[in-house]
């Protein structure tokens, strides 16, 4: 299945059982709940799938639990990220095997490196597979950023390398990649709280942390924002965004599983060293979501054009 890298594209949360086993039944649910409501691609298992507490195998069988339910119908994304450059790569010809349309390439766990053999590590991955890949920048959580002037000259060496998660916060880099390149790679953003800057000067995809719980919504507010409906972007952006900034804190994993959870679409349960929210902190979060879903949008015009309800 080609990739497009464009629309709203869920990292998807990983759903683990009572015995901190991932819940497969739940995970091909989820994932066809969030396609049927919209959504482009499936990518897993990113920072918010919690994929550093997955084993390989886990992954693999992730990744066959996500394209079988799927069924051609939409693409998933394998997120890659190890240790090691070896491991990396294994792991691209591993989800390329199970099915997979695309890799969302992060920079190794742990060691930070130089320019050389951040390069090295990702152009490796690349070259692992013929699958589409995006790059994943996101110096806050992972200490390595990639530059406008080092995207571009990924993007001269390497076929493949269609387009970027970008994640820096910075909304000028999206305009600086494309002072460089145009638009030789699909530009995404991926901090929630800020698609609607980021769509504005040429982002055309969204790699979204709150669509796991509110995909009529994400939908909506990417459609409108992309088409110049500005009065209605701003309108849902700004009931959203209480919610939204939630995806650009430490605790984003337990915030948008219990989000999940209080729209019925999923538990709040987490892996170790994570664990669930509590006390105040839990009080705090859970006032915030059910003071945003009490006046959650009841009409939503979905890019079909239909009105689907909230």
């Amino acid at each position: 299945m080609t990739m497009t890298w464009m629309g709203v594209m869920p990292a998807m949360t990983t759903a683990f059982n009572e015995n901190g086993e991932i819940d497969h039944a739940f995970v091909a649910q989820h994932t066809r709940w969030l396609i049927e409501r919209g959504c482009t691609a499936i990518i897993t298992p990113g920072s918010l799938g919690e994929g550093n507490t997955l084993s390989f195998a886990e992954r693999v069988a992730l990744w066959h639990t996500c394209v079988q339910a799927l069924d051609g119908r939409a693409p998933v994304v394998a997120a890659i990220a190890a240790l090691s450059t070896r491991e990396a790569v294994d792991m691209a010809k591993a989800a390329q095997d199970a099915g997979c349309s695309g890799l969302m390439v992060l920079p190794p766990y742990v060691y930070k490196g130089d320019w050389r053999e951040n390069k090295a590590h990702v152009s490796a991955i690349f070259q692992a597979t013929s699958l589409s890949c995006m790059l994943y920048n996101n110096p806050i959580a992972y200490g390595v950023d990639y530059l406008p002037q080092q995207i571009a000259e990924l993007a001269g060496e390497h076929a493949n390398f269609a387009a970027v998660k970008e994640s820096s916060t910075d909304v000028r880099r999206i305009m600086a990649i494309r002072e460089l390149i145009g638009d030789r790679l699909a530009l995404c953003i991926g901090v929630d709280d800020l698609i609607v800057e980021g769509i504005a000067v040429g982002a055309v995809g969204w790699v979204a942390g709150l669509v796991n719980a509110l995909p009529e919504e994400s939908v909506a507010l990417f459609y409108y924002a992309s088409s110049g409906e500005r009065d209605k972007a701003d309108a849902l952006y700004t009931w959203f965004l209480p919610l939204l900034r939630m995806d650009t804190v430490p605790k984003f994993v337990q915030l948008i599983k219990l989000t999940q959870h209080e729209v019925g679409m999923g538990n709040p349960r987490v892996r170790p060293p994570r664990l669930e929210l509590a006390g105040k902190e839990l009080e705090t979060a859970r006032n915030i979501i059910r003071t945003a879903l009490a006046k959650r949008p009841q009409h939503i015009l979905t890019p079909s054009g239909l009105s689907a309800s909230g």
